[in-house]
């Protein structure tokens, strides 16, 4: 999948209030007029280029200053969906206009994330990858015309007074005691702000807006502040940085962004939004139509946790063994768990888009992943709780390939030989000494069939010292082969899942579960009093991952990383990215196969 101009898609997606709003401009012409030079630019440079070929324009903004998570992929899907649904083009934009708090390890690990779930913000004609702190210059010059044109000033009051004098929901804020500077004097003193004469925290630039506005965001807020901190792009060259609502929209303008999608806490922030494109579009700076921001619901699961200061709590409290621990909501973990990009997509196209807080219920995240690695995953055997199943009447030394397909639903892909020999590993729970009502496995003087293989019919078992089964004894019915004639002759119920233990591994299988225990971590339980609030840490699970040595089939012992199978009757599994090695691999089970009624089958 790639961020090319295509035709728009024949098939018609699900209609949501974002595609009823770009449809309406597309069809009065809206953005028509609109010039695109090839790259960002302010002014003149945007006026000198052609008529943009892009029908829309749309930008997915991370802040390089953590890994992407499950809420993150909602949007990169929306986004670029959107650009290549209406044939536009999706940017993607780092804004790291913050120096303290910015990594190139988180840049790199976005730019994977988004590449991994199949987008591209490149092709043949463009490259629309950008920092926003590549614009540092023209945010300057953009801040400079709001002094100018007496929509700005420096402040000189500390923090502490700003926020004094702010107000609150229901009391107007107070005029700074500086806000009638002279153009001149706010001119001179933000240049010098650049100029590095001032420490940390001595002046602010502000927007003169409105202190008495109902709307609190609107209060001549903050849009430039002095930071003595080295940038991970622009090193030292800077010792002013804009606020992220001053520089968002200017980014979004600079880059001819129609719109500018983002979650529902921005709401509040759309009239500064407008406000501030308004002002700087009056000085000739951009080009009309201006980018109109809309805000859709955020993606909120159940049993995860997607708060950055939570997740961060979780890594350094090594409550989890990283951010790509598979266990956690990020990207790079679900990746590592073996979650697939096409399961993002189409559960990105499940939930929706909608102005409505709703929380997800985590199961449809699964089923989206176990559907789509339903039709690509092959299918192996892997023993995860083995008890040895000796066939008693098998000649010793000997063995025979028994055929298995490699997928159920493409014939295409053939068969694999699996060797069975006099000595298997099977499933401890496919044996009872004393077996309960309805059980159809093995159990002394019952018949079952081995997967793919032969009848056996169970003669009783081995246990140690203390009573503990360890073997399991059977004779096998010759003429029962799957695929010959004579098993047609044999009528029995239990199906047993088998490795042999001559051919089969050892290998490392970590089962993974939910890292919390319940639906919505850190909430209050019933006969909790209202002013105690809970530790989320408190609801993690204890049960979350269960590392094993399973008994796998000798098919799976040369699988590379990220290999994906199905694990017949256990769920899907991957290889690990990082751990497996050449002939040891090291599987995480992706998720459980539906429950099944037949349990005992």
């Amino acid at each position: 999948m790639s961020n090319a101009l295509k035709t728009p898609s024949t098939a018609a997606p699900a209609t949501n209030f974002i595609r009823n709003i770009i449809d309406a401009d597309l069809a009065a012409g809206k953005h028509a007029q609109r010039r695109w030079s090839g790259k960002p630019g302010l002014g003149d440079q945007q006026k000198a280029g052609e008529p943009d070929a892009a029908r829309i324009r749309t930008r997915f903004p991370p802040e390089p200053n953590g890994y992407l998570h499950f809420g993150h992929a909602k949007s990169i899907c929306l986004n670029f969906g959107l650009a290549l649904d209406y044939g536009g083009r999706c940017h993607l934009r780092f804004d790291d206009t913050n120096p303290e708090k910015e990594e190139k390890e988180y840049v790199d690990s976005i730019i994977d994330s988004v590449r991994w779930l199949g987008f591209s913000w490149q092709d043949e004609v463009e490259d629309n990858l950008y920092y926003a702190s590549d614009y540092f210059d023209w945010m300057v010059a953009c801040a400079e015309s709001l002094i100018r044109s007496g929509n700005a000033y420096v402040d000189s009051q500390s923090a502490d007074e700003m926020r004094a004098g702010r107000g609150t929901l229901t009391q107007a804020g107070q005029d700074s005691p500086y806000r009638n500077r002279s153009v001149e004097e706010n001119m001179d003193l933000f240049k010098r702000m650049q100029a590095g004469e001032f420490p940390d925290g001595a002046y602010i630039l502000r927007a003169k807006i409105d202190m008495a506005s109902p709307n609190i965001n609107l209060r001549d807020p903050a849009i430039y502040r002095i930071r003595h901190a080295t940038h991970h792009n622009t090193d030292d060259r800077w010792c002013v940085y804009p606020m992220y609502t001053f520089a968002h929209p200017i980014e979004d303008a600079l880059e001819n962004i129609t719109h500018s999608i983002c979650t529902l806490e921005f709401e509040d922030q759309r009239p500064f939004y407008d406000w501030l494109l308004e002002r700087l579009a009056e000085d000739n700076l951009f080009q009309r139509p201006l980018p109109q921001q809309i805000e859709f619901s955020r993606l909120n699961l159940t049993y995860v946790v997607l708060s950055k200061r939570k997740l961060i709590q979780l890594v350094d409290e090594k409550h989890v063994a990283g951010w790509d621990d598979p266990r956690m909501p990020t990207l790079v973990g679900a990746r590592r768990r073996g979650y697939t990009p096409e399961g993002f997509r189409l559960f990105a196209e499940r939930v929706g888009v909608s102005k409505s807080d709703s929380l997800i219920e985590y199961a449809l995240l699964e089923e989206a992943m176990r559907e789509v690695m339903n039709e690509s995953a092959e299918r192996r055997i892997a023993v995860l709780d083995p008890l040895k199943l000796i066939i008693d009447n098998y000649p010793e030394g000997q063995s025979e390939d028994c055929f298995a397909p490699n997928h159920p639903l493409k014939p295409e892909l053939g068969k694999r030989a699996m060797p069975l020999g006099r000595e298997l590993w099977i499933e401890r729970e496919d044996f009872m000494e004393v077996p309960s009502k309805g059980y159809r496995r093995l159990y002394p003087g019952n018949s079952a069939r081995l997967r793919y293989g032969f009848v056996v019919q169970c003669t009783g078992c081995d246990k140690d010292a203390n009573g503990k089964v360890i073997a399991v004894h059977c004779d096998y019915m010759l003429d029962s082969k799957s695929g010959t004639p004579g098993s047609d002759n044999y009528k029995v119920k239990g199906n047993l899942h088998w490795v042999s233990v001559a051919h089969g591994h050892a290998a490392e299988v970590r089962l993974y579960d939910r890292l919390f225990s319940t639906p919505a971590p850190g909430s209050r339980r019933e006969g909790y009093p209202p002013e105690q609030e809970r530790d989320f840490l408190d609801d993690l699970n204890p049960n979350s991952v269960n590392v094993i040595q399973a008994w796998l089939e000798p098919s799976l012992k040369q699988v590379g990383p990220e290999d994906s199978f199905q694990f017949e009757r256990h769920g899907y599994f991957v290889a690990d990215r990082f751990d497996s090695k050449d002939g040891a691999p090291v599987f995480n089970r992706t998720v459980t196969l539906k429950d099944s009624p037949a349990k005992n089958a």
